[in-house]
């Protein structure tokens, strides 16, 4: 049944639930991994690399894993929810806005005996702090390195965040977006979510005008405006018992 015009779609907030079996092992997150599974100096890592890497997911996983307590940088006010012991993953450490407080944490983290691991877009080390003691205790923080995913990660992050929003998307949408789109995590998270909204709007399959269309991509070769109407067996990402029930793949 087409969607009723008169009647307006409710978008809501997609968010990641950093699923363990969601994320996408590869060489540009093989050594992260390999981190996780090691003593650490001074038992505290940071995982660090571009927005949509899959830091944040990784931090995820390692904090269900060991329990830990998970703290957001860019909320973070207070030291309150620290635990008295166990392990304390902080999300976003960069953008802790009270260096004060980050020195607090750090300290208190290590008097308690906590495993620490932090995930920033850049290493500790690189931090621009202005407290001097502060910015010793980052340099000392071993860091490991997520790097720019190669074509088979985004080919499979793609699939991930379409099969998540249960989208109808043709083979050639699917090939539009692939060649088109910047070549990074958050610019396909993004181009996904816009075609969503349309999608909510419009109804039906996503096709590749309609994806060329969406994305503005004046200068992309559409080719012909009608494709066949997909199937389900041949859309690949509509079907819910095949998807899995939690998340979108590799984050932030």
């Amino acid at each position: 049944m087409p969607p009723d015009p008169n009647q307006l779609p409710l978008p809501f907030q997609h968010q990641p639930r950093y699923d363990s079996a969601d994320f996408i092992p590869a060489e540009s997150n093989r050594a992260a991994r390999a981190w996780l599974d090691t003593e650490w100096p001074e038992r505290r890592l940071a995982l660090f690399g571009p927005p949509g890497c899959g830091k944040s997911h990784l931090l995820h996983i390692w904090a269900r894993r060991t329990a830990a307590t998970v703290l957001a940088g860019q909320t973070l006010a207070d030291l309150d929810a620290l635990p008295e012991h166990g392990a304390l993953a902080l999300d976003d450490g960069d953008l802790v806005r009270d260096e004060t407080l980050l020195f607090h944490l750090l300290n208190t983290a290590r008097d308690r005996g906590l495993r620490l691991l932090i995930a920033a877009r850049t290493a500790p080390a690189r931090w621009p702090v202005r407290l001097p003691d502060l910015s010793s205790r980052l340099r000392a923080i071993a860091a490991a390195e997520i790097h720019e995913p190669d074509d088979e990660l985004l080919a499979a992050l793609l699939q991930r965040l379409i099969a998540d929003r249960q989208l109808i998307v043709t083979q050639p949408a699917r090939d539009w977006i692939s060649t088109h789109c910047p070549r990074s995590p958050s610019a396909l998270r993004e181009a996904v979510a816009r075609l969503d909204r349309e999608n909510l709007i419009s109804g039906g399959p996503i096709t590749r005008t309609l994806a060329a269309k969406v994305l503005k991509d004046d200068g992309a070769d559409e080719g012909p405006s009608a494709e066949p109407a997909p199937s389900p067996d041949r859309s690949g990402f509509l079907y819910k018992d095949l998807l899995s029930p939690a998340g979108i793949g590799n984050g932030a």
